[in-house]
C-alpha cells in the first residue's frame, strides 16, 4: 500500500510551492500529472522495491483534473492510502499574483477576463473541492507559512526530522565556502600548528582534540554557541526551513576547526537534529 497525496486546486492556488515543500519532507513528488497516467505512475511507484513509500501527485489545472475523483475511487478500491489537498485563494487575491507574475492564465482563451476565467475555473472543479480531505485557503499566506501548515498535516512524526543540519569545518586561507548560512571562526583558540608532535595530526585526532578543547576559552566557546542553537534550531523549522549548513574556519582548517566542529556536532546531535559533519579543508 501506497501513502498518496492528490494536490489539486485553483491555478495560482499554490501548487507549485506545496510540491516543493513536500518534496522537502521526504515526499515522492511528480508535478503537473495528467489524470490519464495517475494509475501508471502509481504502478510504477510499487515496483520501486519499496522506496517510494510516500507519493505526491500534483495534479494541473480544471482541464487536467477532469476525472481525477474516478482515477482516485479506483486507488482506494485497490487499497492505497489516498488523501485529496485542494489548494485556493480569493479572485482578488488570484487577479494580483497573476498581475503581479504577469504569466497568462492556462485556461485564458482571450475571449473572458482574467476574474470571469479563474470563476469559471472555480465553478468547474468545485466536486473535486467538496470531495477534498483537505482545503486550504493560500490568500493569506507566504511560502513558508503554507510550508510549515503542511508540515504540520503531513510532513515528519518529529518537527526535527524536517530539518538537516550540517556542520562543515575549513580553513579561511582555501576561501570561504560560499554555501553556508552560519559561519563560526575558531582563529582565536590556541593553535596546535606550533606543536610539533601535534601539527602532523588532524582535529580527529584524540590529541588534538583535548589540546583545542581543554582551554577554559574553548569550553566557554562550545557551551554558549550550543545555547545559540539550542535557542535558534526550533525557530528554523517553525519558519520552514528545510536546510542549515554551519561553517566552523580556522586558518588551515586541519585542525582547530575541525575538533569543534565535531565537538558542536555532537551537540546537535544530541538536540535531536539531522546531522552531516564534514571537513572541507582537512587534506590540503
Amino acid at each position: 500500500m501506497t501513502d498518496i497525496l492528490v494536490v489539486t486546486g485553483l491555478s495560482g492556488g499554490g501548487r507549485s510551492q506545496a510540491a516543493d515543500s513536500l518534496e522537502d519532507m521526504g515526499w515522492f513528488v511528480v508535478d503537473n500529472l495528467p489524470v490519464v497516467l495517475i494509475d501508471k505512475v502509481v504502478e510504477l511507484s510499487g515496483q520501486a522495491g519499496g522506496e517510494i513509500s510516500k507519493l505526491c501527485l500534483v495534479v494541473g489545472n480544471a482541464r487536467q483534473q477532469a476525472g481525477v475523483l474516478g482515477a482516485i475511487e479506483t486507488l482506494r478500491a485497490d487499497g492505497h492510502r489516498v488523501r485529496i489537498v485542494f489548494l485556493e485563494a480569493t479572485t482578488r487575491e488570484l487577479v494580483r499574483r497573476y498581475e503581479a507574475t504577469r504569466r497568462k492564465h492556462p485556461l485564458s482563451d482571450g475571449s473572458l477576463g482574467l476574474e470571469q476565467v479563474i470563476e469559471r475555473e472555480r465553478a468547474a472543479i468545485g466536486e473535486v473541492k467538496a470531495a477534498a480531505d483537505i482545503v486550504i485557503d493560500t490568500t493569506g499566506l507566504n511560502v513558508h507559512q503554507l510550508k510549515n501548515q503542511l508540515s504540520s498535516l503531513f510532513g515528519a512524526e518529529d518537527l526535527k526530522d524536517a530539518l538537516q543540519i550540517s556542520v562543515m569545518s575549513f580553513g579561511f586561507k582555501h576561501g570561504v565556502p560560499i554555501d553556508v548560512d552560519m559561519i563560526l571562526d575558531v582563529r582565536f583558540l590556541p593553535n596546535p600548528h606550533w606543536d610539533e608532535e601535534l601539527r602532523p595530526l588532524s582535529g580527529l585526532d584524540q590529541s588534538v582534540k583535548e589540546f583545542v578543547l581543554a582551554s577554559p576559552l574553548a569550553k566557554e566557546f562550545a557551551h554558549r554557541v550550543n545555547e545559540l542553537l539550542t535557542l535558534i534550531l526550533p525557530a528554523y523549522v517553525q519558519e520552514g526551513r528545510s536546510y542549515l549548513t554551519i561553517g566552523i574556519g580556522c586558518t588551515g582548517g586541519r585542525h582547530r576547526s575541525v575538533a569543534m566542529a565535531a565537538h558542536i556536532a555532537e551537540r546537535v546531535a544530541e538536540l535531536g537534529y539531522q546531522l552531516r559533519l564534514s571537513h572541507r579543508d582537512i587534506s590540503l
